[in-house]
């Protein structure tokens, strides 16, 4: 994009964004795209839930190209525009998930002239976009579908950030402008940090010390691929997140998943009350059926929940 002006004002100019799309689009007779669903995935697309499902949810039953979907690196990601990419590291400006979301309108609007999208997909940290871009634009959309999400930052959730906060700005290498070998030392911090919600409590309390500690350097391994100032911007940004007062003005048809016996995010409190925070929801926990370390979590419930709630939009008239 020329140009990607943020809350604060601030401006950035020849603003890179990396998408991805499948699927056939169709119009109207206005020549708008009418079945535009807009992915926006969680921190780590490879462990992504509907990475791991795409196959699952688009073909069963489907034809698979009823649908277009977009994917769309978020503002502050690599791929798109970020400190790490744009080389403005520290001095990137500050942004806030409403940042995120005016950057993919903006985007859709200038590179496929999409005003309103037929629907929104997010897990995780992207579900976070999914609930403020509803809350926001609530004409902008028909559904969203939010999975393992919540509509703001508070207790575990808000101490990890915290956490991660210090542990930064412990570093005083973090705002100079030469590359530090104490970076890494940042991110194998970080990481184990984080390391703690990555299994369910039930397998994590059933592991010896010595096997966290290999699965721990495993994770930690594939966080220092993480530029520190990237990290950085998304934990600020996660700081200020917290939509619950106008989860109201959400107008979509809301399909809310969740699974329990995660430590970062808890069904009770992130999933249960959208039934009655936010009209027209469906909201559904599942049990965690994960026993072993070395088992990836079953998702097949949730999936057939998402193909029978997008059966609802397919046919989409053109």
């Amino acid at each position: 994009m020329d140009s990607f002006e943020f809350e604060s004002g601030q401006i950035l100019e020849n603003v890179n964004v990396e998408y991805g799309v499948s699927g056939i689009p169709k119009y109207d007779e206005n020549g708008n795209i009418v079945n535009a669903i807009v992915y926006c995935p969680n921190l780590y697309g490879g462990r992504s839930i509907l990475a791991k499902h795409h196959d699952l949810i688009r073909n069963q039953d489907f034809d698979k190209n009823e649908f277009f979907f977009i994917n769309i690196f978020s503002l502050g990601v690599p791929g798109s525009c970020s400190p790490s990419t744009t080389g403005l590291k520290y001095n990137f400006p500050s942004y806030t998930f409403k940042d995120r979301v005016n950057f993919k309108r903006q985007f859709l609007a200038e590179k496929f002239n999409i005003k309103n999208c037929l629907g929104l997909i997010g897990e995780g940290f992207g579900g976070f976009e999914v609930f403020t871009w509803a809350c926001e634009y609530p004409d902008d959309m028909e559904f969203i579908i939010v999975l393992n999400s919540s509509f703001k930052t508070y207790a575990h959730r808000y101490i990890f950030v915290k956490c991660a906060e210090s542990i930064i700005e412990s570093s005083e290498d973090f705002y100079t402008d030469n590359y530090s070998s104490s970076f890494s030392m940042l991110s194998v911090a970080l990481f184990r940090l984080l390391f703690a919600g990555y299994f369910p409590t039930n397998v994590v309390e059933n592991l010896s010390n010595d096997e966290i500690d290999a699965l721990m350097e495993d994770y930690v391994d594939d966080g220092l691929f993480i530029d520190i100032h990237d990290f950085k911007s998304r934990n600020d940004c996660m700081l200020k997140f917290d939509v619950e007062d106008k989860l109201h003005n959400v107008k979509a048809k809301s399909l809310i998943l969740g699974v329990e016996g995660y430590l970062f995010f808890n069904p009770q409190k992130d999933t249960l009350p959208l039934a009655d925070l936010i009209n027209d929801s469906k909201v559904i926990v599942f049990p965690s059926k994960t026993e072993n370390y070395y088992d990836e979590e079953d998702y097949s419930d949730m999936g057939f929940e998402i193909i029978s709630f997008l059966k609802q939009f397919k046919n989409k008239k053109s």
